[in-house]
């Protein structure tokens, strides 16, 4: 590899056989995984503190029990995913969850046991099993973060990059157009990143809502880099909003803090203004339904000017501090004593089941580039994410993109030309500008593009996204990725008239079977208005055609 001044005006050029954008879970579990290969690793964070996954309060799900099978959690993701899972890819999944598990204790993951020693499990909702592994009570994220961090630090081939903010790939050009590395910002200045492999495990988008549970960093980032080179994503309209997230002062914290759905799997009821519980009239799991569900039921009466809390004081209790350390520690911060009173909770957007279009190996449809984690869309997810899902599609996904590179040989390849830096220049807009925009766009994408959405709201979104576009055209960085990602999320959800998982629109609430396909989106090369492009494809057992109104801006 190396490291010299350029005469393209890139402080430095770094040679590596290939580049992962991303240390989450996926980022880390790749990277891990790929020596001998020589490594970038690159995150616009602190190496190990930056990302979802260090969040993640629940769990990671894995077919571990002696009462339990991956056919039995492959039938309850197919069960949430309301009929837009690829099975195969869900097999795939659980199959290959207790053997990622088991390397992980290999390499020193602390997973709560019980006091006979096994490994505890634990139910949440949607699950027929308790095959939910967690660390620390609620801190299961941050020991896979930890574990998977020191395995990367082991690593020699492996150089990671920190406050390194990648802004845009580089392609070849060639009819096939294959990704030949990337261009950064960071401590030094402009960096350029060459490689036959770039792998974007960016995570989610949940920034481009007012209310979220994700750390500030979540803004889309792969998603919108990848649209920008051309390649395919795929059911970007899916966007799963946890139902409690602690609703502190008018509209709690930013981001807001997580209330895990395991509270839900002990018994925490939910309250409306009345003191009154509700859940058992709006469905049969009552607290334990979908996500979406719950979401909606809490939604409403939050429209309606009542208020929600959660009461964990029977089902928890004085037991708090030691079973829900991270809980018990944000409602102590907050002013709540979770013992003995109950939460106030509001949805707010959690995960992002859409992504960048890839096949079972990470690979997307552009040649070079691959994609793994919350950025990307397996197919294992469908509609809607089963939950403690997440943790294991990084984990398995990230393991299965570096064997894809391993076993592969990797040529380097010319770029064509390098980009201009959009924003970099004196036309760029000031940072208060830029929080500006950020703010408007993710208040237009929590009213408008929320919990629930209409064929008008979105409309109105779709229009004001692109003015907002055409009036910053200098927009850089975080922001502009927030831009891109806003425009991608609203016009997929405009164009699917119906309602299914976590896409739910008011004006079509039902689902409808000739929409059980996935929606297609591309932003063809060359074109720099940003046109979307939009299509159907069927699932493999589903051939009914479809058309779809238009392409749209």
């Amino acid at each position: 590899m190396s490291h010299h001044s350029d005469s393209t005006g890139f402080a430095s050029v770094h040679r590596f056989d290939a580049i992962i954008v991303g240390t989450g879970v996926a980022g880390l579990a790749a990277a891990a995984a790929l020596a001998p290969r020589r490594v970038a690793l690159l995150t616009k964070t602190r190496f190990g503190s930056g990302g979802s996954s260090s969040w993640a309060q629940g769990g990671i799900a894995a077919a571990v029990g002696s009462d339990d099978a991956p056919a039995l959690h492959a039938a309850d993701t197919l069960a949430a995913g309301a009929g837009l899972n690829d099975p195969e890819v869900v097999a795939l999944l659980t199959e290959e969850g207790p053997r990622r598990i088991a390397r992980l204790l290999d390499l020193g993951a602390h997973f709560d046991r019980s006091p006979d020693g096994r490994l505890s499990l634990g139910r949440e909702a949607a699950h027929g099993r308790r095959r939910i592994l967690h660390a620390g009570g609620d801190a299961t994220g941050t020991e896979l973060v930890r574990t998977l961090a020191e395995a990367v630090r082991r690593e020699p081939a492996v150089e990671i990059f920190e406050m390194t903010f990648a802004v845009d790939l580089l392609r070849e050009d060639t009819e096939d157009g294959g990704v030949t590395g990337l261009v950064a910002l960071g401590p030094e200045g402009r960096q350029l990143f060459l490689a036959p492999a770039v792998v974007l495990a960016t995570g989610g988008l949940g920034r481009l809502y007012l209310h979220t549970t994700n750390p500030p960093e979540a803004t889309g980032d792969g998603l919108a880099m990848a649209a920008r080179a051309g390649a395919e994503l795929t059911d970007v309209e899916f966007v799963q909003f946890h139902p409690t997230a602690l609703a502190a002062g008018t509209i709690g914290g930013d981001p807001m803090p997580l209330l895990t759905e395991a509270l839900r799997g002990e018994g925490a009821v939910l309250l409306d203004g009345q003191g009154r519980r509700f859940m058992p009239g709006e469905h049969p799991d009552a607290e334990l339904a979908p996500r979406d569900v719950v979401a909606r039921a809490i939604w409403r009466r939050l429209m309606a000017g009542d208020r929600v809390r959660l009461d964990a004081t029977r089902a928890v209790g004085e037991s708090f501090p030691t079973r829900f350390p991270t809980v018990f520690r944000l409602c102590r911060e907050a002013g709540f004593d979770p013992r003995v009173e109950p939460i106030p909770v509001s949805p707010a957007a959690h995960y992002h089941m859409g992504g960048i279009a890839v096949d079972d190996h990470g690979r997307t449809t552009l040649s070079g580039l691959w994609a793994c984690g919350e950025a990307a869309a397996t197919g294992a997810h469908g509609a809607n994410r089963l939950a403690s899902n997440s943790l294991l599609e990084a984990l398995v996904f990230g393991g299965r993109v570096a064997e894809d590179l391993v076993g592969r040989v990797l040529r380097p390849r010319r770029p064509a030309r390098l980009p201009v830096f959009p924003g970099e220049d004196a036309l760029a807009e000031s940072p208060t500008v830029q929080a500006a925009l950020a703010t408007a766009v993710r208040t237009l994408m929590w009213e408008k593009v929320g919990v629930v959405r209409d064929g008008q709201g979105l409309t109105q979104a779709v229009v004001e996204l692109d003015r907002l576009a055409e009036i910053h055209p200098n927009t850089s960085g975080e922001t502009r990725n927030l831009l891109w990602a806003g425009r991608l999320l609203a016009a997929a959800a405009l164009a699917r008239r119906e309602s299914r998982g976590g896409h739910y629109r008011s004006d079509s609430p039902e689902a409808d079977p000739a929409w059980q396909r996935h929606l297609i989106l591309s932003v063809p090369s060359g074109m720099p208005d940003g046109t979307i492009r939009i299509a159907s494809r069927p699932l493999p057992s589903a051939a009914s055609p479809l058309a779809l109104a238009g392409t749209g801006r």
